[in-house]
């Protein structure tokens, strides 16, 4: 790129060893790629629950003050002393947010990976999304289908290979079906389309009526409502029926994952032949990889023996699997990325909306099917 070319803004998040959150835009200058590099210039990048986790870290935004700089805004928030402990490992460390993103290759090193991608509409993954220029490996690229815009493939990563990443898992440790949270969300939606193409039995659990009414359109056949009066007993119903033993869960904390266990387990032993004190011999999985709810995970163990409760996290998923795997997932949501893999966004923003108030009271409540996409050029 022209050397006099201006610098790009940066969203940065700071939390101080005095508890002090302080959320701001920074100049830095535009990357230099490497030989192996692209520059691309972001157009899209979303708002996802762990770039939200990332950006507020354990600060506490109903203390939120707003102030103004020459750049955009600047929001500060004070973290309680419980959650300073977590924070540990990053105080004093400006950290770029971001995720994954996409836009337009518009510088490339000298390898011809690279000078192939230079002009090209690509999604990335990396970090530092939110930002006017990122810089990344040809590696962490992902060219787009002719046609498809930066929106279209602005949510190209996290949430297809967490749904694929998920009906993997679920084939490797020897389960036939399984079980969803928060499944009216975006990601939701995707695995839904993909256990339906690929004939898999899928229990989606929601907490609203609106939202089971969602999926029931979009042909989901098990829909199982938290919020009705005969959730657990419709939950052990669709256990039963698809065979669903393994279950990814994004709320986290409450009850809900000691409820799937036990319904489980009830399920197993509608057909059991005869007793055992120690349960069902059918063994009962569940991950949680989201923390939707932040209060403790409440466990009743009610459902024997042979049950596992677990952490499930993308990029190390990905490792376990080697790049051969990943790179055959990332080639399906690429063929895939207007059908299977759409999004749908509640709102687009620039850099400087996203520190607004009304932005962060709405994308920080988490709300399933309320997702926000960043346009960093957005004026």
């Amino acid at each position: 790129m022209p050397s006099d070319t201006p610098p790009s803004l940066q969203l940065r998040s700071l939390i101080r060893s005095n508890g002090e959150l302080e959320l701001s835009l920074v100049r830095v200058p535009v990357p230099v790629p490497a030989e192996n590099e692209v520059v691309v210039r972001i157009e899209a990048t979303p708002i996802n629950p762990s770039d939200i986790g990332l950006l507020f870290g354990a600060a506490d935004m109903g203390t939120a003050a707003y102030a103004a700089s020459a750049d955009g805004p600047v929001v500060t928030a004070r973290v309680p002393e419980r959650g300073m402990k977590s924070m540990q490992g990053r105080l004093n460390q400006s950290m770029p947010v971001g995720n994954e993103g996409a836009g337009t290759v518009v510088a490339a090193g000298t390898s011809p990976a690279a000078q192939a991608l230079l002009g090209k509409t690509v999604a990335a993954l990396g970090g530092a999304m939110y930002a006017h220029h990122r810089c990344v490996p040809v590696e962490q690229c992902l060219l787009l289908p002719d046609g498809a815009s930066a929106a279209d493939g602005a949510s190209s990563f996290v949430n297809p290979l967490t749904a694929l990443g998920m009906v993997e898992t679920m084939r490797r440790e020897g389960h036939k079906a399984l079980v969803h949270t928060a499944a009216a969300s975006n990601l939701g939606q995707m695995l839904n389309r993909i256990c339906q193409n690929d004939g898999i039995g899928l229990v989606n659990i929601v907490r609203s009526g609106e939202q089971e009414d969602l999926l029931r359109k979009n042909g989901a056949q098990y829909v199982c409502n938290t919020s009705a009066d005969n959730f657990v007993e419709a939950l052990t119903d669709a256990l039963e029926a698809t065979g669903a033993t393994i279950a990814f869960d994004a709320i986290g904390g409450g009850r809900l994952a000691g409820q799937i266990l036990s319904a489980m387990e009830t399920a197993a032993n509608r057909n059991a032949k005869e007793y055992s004190r120690y349960g069902s011999t059918t063994f009962k999985q569940v991950y949680i990889y989201g923390g939707l709810d932040t209060r403790p995970t409440e466990i009743v163990r009610d459902f024997g023996m042979t049950w596992s409760l677990g952490g499930w996290l993308l990029f190390p998923f990905l490792q376990k699997i080697g790049s051969a795997r990943t790179a055959e997932l990332k080639k399906r949501v690429a063929a895939e990325l207007r059908t299977t893999f759409a999004s749908r966004y509640t709102k687009v923003v620039s850099l400087q909306e996203v520190l607004q108030k009304e932005a962060i009271a709405a994308y920080g409540k988490r709300s399933t099917g309320e997702k926000y996409l960043i346009n960093p050029w957005k004026t």
